[in-house]
Order: C-alpha cells, then structure tokens, then sequence
C-alpha cells in the first residue's frame, strides 16, 4: 500500500474516531495524562533555562525574563481561537458533535491565556513603558479578543436549547477569526510601542540561541496544557451531554466501555 495513502487513512479513520464523543472519551483517557505530562516536563525546561542559563538582556536586563511566558500565552490565545474557528466551521459545515464541544470547551482556556497575556504584558511594560497600560493597536486588540472570548461563552449560555446555543456560538467563533490577523499585524499596520516579530522575522530570528530555546519549550509546553485542559473540559462536557447515553450509563455502573 501506497504509504501516503496509509496516512491518510490513519488520519481519517482518527478523525471519526475522535467524532464520536464515546470513542473520543475511551481515547482521551489515555491521551490527557500524556499531555499533562509533556506540559510539566517542557514548561519546567522552558523556566530552568530561560531564568538561570538565558543571558540578562543588554537594554532590558532582567525584566525581559517575563518574555517567556508573555509570548507564548500570547500565542496561545490567537491560536486557541483559531482551533475555536475551524471547529466551529466543521460543526456547521459537518454536524459534528465534538467539533462544537471543542469550540464551547477552548472558550474558557482561551479567554485565560489572553487575560494572562494582558496581565503579563502590562507588567512588563511598566519598566520599559513607565506604564502598565496604553491605548496600543497590540494591546487594544487583544483586549477585544478576550471580550469576543467572553461574548461567545456568553452568547453560549443564553440559549436553554443545547443545539442552539452551540450554532450561535459557533457562528460567533467562525465570524470574530477576523480579530486574528489584525493582532498579528497590527503593529505593522499601525504606530506601535510594542516590540516588533522577532521570532518569526524575515531572515530568521532575531533572539540568541540561548533565549529562543527556553521561549521554545514554554511554547510547545503551552500547546501541551492546552491540550491537556482542553480534553479535561471535553471529558465532563461530554458526560454532560451524553448523560442519556447507554455507554454513560454503563459507565456510571462501573461498567467498561
């Protein structure tokens, strides 16, 4: 068999698995402890090198340390919400149950790892700024980001209809994506005081070895609590909405499912 093609039906058959909430509970139980697992080993990394190998920033000294937490949460919260988007569209598009769980259950997380980025970002300004706030495209943008984050769990339980709520909500999620590029780009569409891409630059990045690493681990390790969060909330979500179900009522009897 082509290898491509055994890939690809790895992938597919992965993908309906995952489609169904009891095949995604019986799989997530064994997936969340190693996702936990990857975010304490990698995030303990990211902290050990980024506090005691990393160099002091030669304008910044060591308030810049804050960055390996600043830039990652940050990170984190665009692209929760861009996961939020695609399975808001494949709830839509597909009817697929547990793409509209994935929206509803990131909402939270999401909007954590933005207020985390304003949080941090705002004490790190306020020794290279003088400020912890300004009106900045970057700030400004992310702070709309966490209110649309707040709007699309709001708008979720504003409907006592389950299907309904989940439409609205991913309606939301799929129309707001646009806040996205906007914060990307937003310090190079508009004067900003915010520190330009440096990871991600033209012509590589613009940061020693010895800070991207740790910036790296923090990352990655963040992608791995996101997971791991993630499918915790999708566990009791799917109890919730399944609760009728036979496998959950087997389940309930300590029955194997």
């Amino acid at each position: 068999m082509n290898p491509f093609t055994s890939i690809w039906t790895f992938l597919s058959t992965t993908y309906h698995r995952l489609g169904s909430p009891r095949e995604f509970y019986r799989i997530s139980r064994y997936v969340t402890p190693v996702f936990g697992f990857l975010f304490l080993t990698l995030s303990a990394l990211g902290a050990y090198f980024g506090l005691f190998v990393a160099p002091a920033d030669y304008q910044q000294g060591d308030a810049f340390r804050i960055l390996f937490v600043h830039v990652p949460v940050a990170w984190m919260s665009l692209f929760v919400y861009v996961v939020m988007a695609v399975a808001g569209a494949i709830g839509l598009i597909w009817r697929m149950k547990m793409a509209f769980v994935v929206t509803i259950c990131s909402a939270p997380i999401g909007a954590a790892f933005t207020a985390l980025a304003l949080l941090t970002g705002s004490i790190w300004g306020k020794p290279i700024w003088g400020t912890y706030w300004v009106w900045d495209a970057r700030l400004t943008s992310e702070l709309i980001l966490l209110f649309l984050y707040f709007g699309i769990m709001a708008v979720y339980y504003a409907f006592e209809e389950r299907k309904t709520a989940e439409k609205a909500a991913a309606l939301l999620s799929v129309v707001g994506v646009v806040i996205v590029p906007i914060i990307h780009y937003s310090v190079e569409w508009w004067s900003s005081l915010h520190q330009g891409v440096t990871v991600f630059a033209e012509g590589g990045p613009k940061m020693p070895p010895s800070m991207l690493l740790p910036l790296a681990f923090m990352a990655v390790g963040f992608m791995f609590f996101y997971g791991y969060a993630l499918f915790l909330t999708m566990r009791n979500r799917v109890l919730i909405n399944e609760r009728k179900s036979k496998w959950v009522r087997a389940l309930a009897m300590g029955e194997s499912i």
